[in-house]
């Protein structure tokens, strides 16, 4: 089913839509955007064949680059799909429809209340993920989790940030659960929160306060799992995921002023265009 010639912008007023697309958003994003409204209202049918990328070029006034990059975003939210013979077509939604979180925003700053929302929503698959460690985990995988407690702090002693030990830690955790969904779970919302935990070590690393809270945090969590105490390793998550979500809010503007607060910023802001 074709778009009516009534609802597609039309020459100088694509373009004009286009020139104004900057900051905020990318080229790529609006086409994104505009094509999912479209599969979605119902303006192409499950099946039907999506314009010719040269249509599409034409129609947003922009590069193939931007349209397959586009396209190719809509594949990744299983809104189409290719098929030989008839190119790109929408697909019908099923239950294998990818999960997405749509974090919305424009800049650096709304980027971390989006992350905040989704630290938010990992506070109680944390408490539970490391009570069902405390009860589970085998002696293989305690050792693992205090290895990569040790890792943490090995990075810090380097001068390193310590993201990726960071989450090396609470995925050693996740196994540790022997439930291989909440590891699942937790690797997909960590990819919106690696920026945003690169912020907060910037700003622990200005305060030794936040560096010793940090680890005892974490020396805590590890700690409660290892003496198997379900509700100690449960409070200790939950608390460690507040205070984290704290210690973002807390940078301040002699942070954002700086070079690295800048860099962040714009880290947190590719975080919410999925780039």
């Amino acid at each position: 089913m074709k778009t009516s010639s009534s609802s597609r912008p039309q020459g100088s007023a694509l373009a004009s839509m286009a020139a104004n697309v900057r900051g905020k958003t990318t080229l790529a994003d609006h086409v994104t955007s505009v094509l999912a409204q479209q599969i979605r209202g119902g303006e192409f049918a499950p099946d039907a064949r999506l314009p010719s990328e040269m249509e599409l070029t034409e129609r947003f006034a922009v590069s193939r680059t931007v349209i397959r990059e586009a396209i190719s975003r809509l594949k990744s939210e299983g809104l189409v799909g290719s098929r030989r013979g008839s190119g790109t077509v929408v697909l019908p939604v099923t239950q294998t429809t990818p999960f997405r979180l749509d974090l919305g925003g424009d800049d650096g700053r709304d980027s971390i209340q989006a992350v905040l929302r989704v630290i938010e929503l990992r506070r109680g698959v944390e408490g539970e993920m490391a009570a069902l460690a405390a009860q589970r985990r085998s002696k293989a995988q305690n050792q693992a989790i205090q290895l990569a407690l040790q890792a943490i702090d090995a990075a810090a002693a380097a001068g390193r940030d310590g993201v990726q030990e960071d989450f090396a830690f609470h995925a050693a955790i996740s196994n540790a659960s022997h439930n291989p969904l909440y590891t699942s779970l937790v690797q997909f919302l960590s990819q919106f929160l690696h920026a945003a935990i690169r912020v907060a070590r910037m700003n622990e690393a200005r305060s030794s306060e936040f560096v010793q809270q940090v680890r005892a945090e974490h020396a805590a969590l590890a700690a409660a799992i290892s003496a198997g105490d379900a509700d100690a390793a449960r409070t200790a998550a939950l608390l460690h995921m507040e205070n984290s979500a704290k210690r973002i809010q807390a940078a301040d503007k002699a942070f954002w002023a700086s070079a690295e607060g800048q860099a962040a910023a714009r880290d947190l802001a590719r975080v919410k265009s999925g780039n």
